[in-house]
């Protein structure tokens, strides 16, 4: 620890501000810089689509920690952009023309909105959402608009929706996909959100947009099809991009989009590490390299690549973990497959109070639960042995979870 005098993290997001609580809790008292473009305080995105959209909980409430807890802990925040990156003089400069030199550093830079690349993208009335700024824009255009269309039916799209809902407004959804997060859920799981959705007034609509239609404000989308979706405001949700270009400018190695880091989050230059949506990290238990894009990975990998960029050896082998609010749906799901065979219910489906279980080959490689809040830790441990089990046991609630192995 006495070998690091000085840590620079570039990411003024959850990652970051988890990563530099946590080198002062472990006792690092060199000087400790947080790099972030926005001119917030650190916080957390998912009341982005939640809560803060519907103007339920304050800004105040999505802080990491309150400002003066920076100053206590010595944090310094420093709301500028890093353009290079210099690893072999161990530099970062920033975009107001000033360098930072370092003996550690953190890359915690997230990522940023996919765009959409078609002529028209840039109307008024074209909205993103990964930003504070985002979700006020948002919050004030939606407030006058008549007709609402998302694009996309991931998570943010989907969430989007449920919130701009239950706001009252109209909205739409255009997915390239049959249900709402089929993608990550399959449809067996998907269709439960398809008829969420669509029982709360949502209209749900499958096809590709060709084209965005409108004169200096946005009127519409155009579908393949042919298909003409009428809307005065669009909120674009179809993925992220991790924001990865001062690790290209460093020359360290990529791997899976992201950095590629190895179980303890450091890069292929010793003297950097990486953590949260732009780690391709190696899971020492998964045998093969993960990268995620959720809440529990930033605030948790912040935390390991602190105490490992200090000296220590402790792997990252946290099972992927995210949790999404839904109108009156709440769920919590485990694991990271890349393929499953099988997808088990148990529970009341019907009444969205049910637990999910994607099998491959008779091991349980996620799981999920609905609504059912004390049945975190069976399903935890189910997914980090990937036990395997017997599948009717499995769906028949006769069975206590701790008696469904095969």
């Amino acid at each position: 620890m006495s070998q690091v005098g000085s840590v620079v993290i570039v990411g003024g997001g959850l990652a970051g501000a988890s990563a530099a609580f946590a080198l002062r809790e472990h006792g690092f008292g060199g000087r400790l810089v947080i790099v972030g473009e926005e001119s917030h305080l650190p916080y957390e995105r998912p009341p982005l689509s939640k809560g803060y959209l519907r103007a339920e909980d304050p800004a105040d409430k999505m802080r990491v920690k309150p400002g003066a807890d920076y100053d206590r802990a010595g944090i310094e925040l420093l709301h500028a952009r890093g353009v290079a990156l210099d690893a072999s003089r161990r530099e970062l400069r920033l975009d107001n023309g000033a360098k930072l030199g370092y003996d550690r550093l953190l890359l915690a830079t997230g990522s940023a909105s996919r765009r959409l690349h078609m002529p028209n993208a840039d109307l008024d009335g074209i909205h993103y959402l990964r930003t504070q700024d985002d979700a006020d824009a948002l919050q004030a255009a939606a407030a006058t608009a008549t007709s609402i269309a998302i694009v996309g039916g991931g998570w943010i799209g989907s969430e989007v929706a449920a919130s701009l809902r239950q706001l009252g407004h109209a909205v739409t959804m255009v997915m390239n996909i049959a249900a709402p997060l089929e993608h990550v859920l399959g449809l067996e799981v998907a269709s439960v959100y398809a008829d969420l959705h669509q029982a709360n007034g949502v209209t749900l609509v499958t096809g590709m947009v060709e084209a965005i239609e409108g004169d200096g404000c946005v009127s519409g989308l155009l579908l393949e099809d042919g298909r003409r979706i009428p809307a005065d405001l669009v909120v674009v949700g179809v993925g992220a991009v991790p924001r990865t270009e001062l690790a290209e400018v460093a020359g360290l190695a990529m791997a899976n989009g992201g950095v590629a880091v190895d179980q303890y989050l450091r890069s292929s230059d010793e003297h950097i590490y990486a953590a949260g949506d732009i780690a391709a990290a190696w899971h020492p238990r998964l045998n093969r390299r993960v990268r995620v894009e959720h809440w529990d990975n930033a605030a948790e990998q912040g935390r390991a690549a602190a105490i490992n960029l200090l000296g220590g050896s402790t792997p990252y082998e946290r099972t992927p973990y995210f949790y999404s609010d839904q109108f009156d749906l709440g769920m919590e799901y485990r694991g990271a497959p890349t393929a499953w065979d099988q997808v088990i219910l148990r529970g009341d489906v019907a009444a969205r109070e049910f637990l999910a279980f994607w099998l491959q080959r008779g091991h349980v490689v996620a799981a999920m639960n609905a609504n059912i809040w004390d049945a975190g830790d069976a399903l935890a441990d189910l997914v980090d042995r990937e036990a395997s089990v017997d599948p009717d046991r499995l769906s028949d609630l006769a069975h206590p979870l701790e008696d469904v192995a095969a």
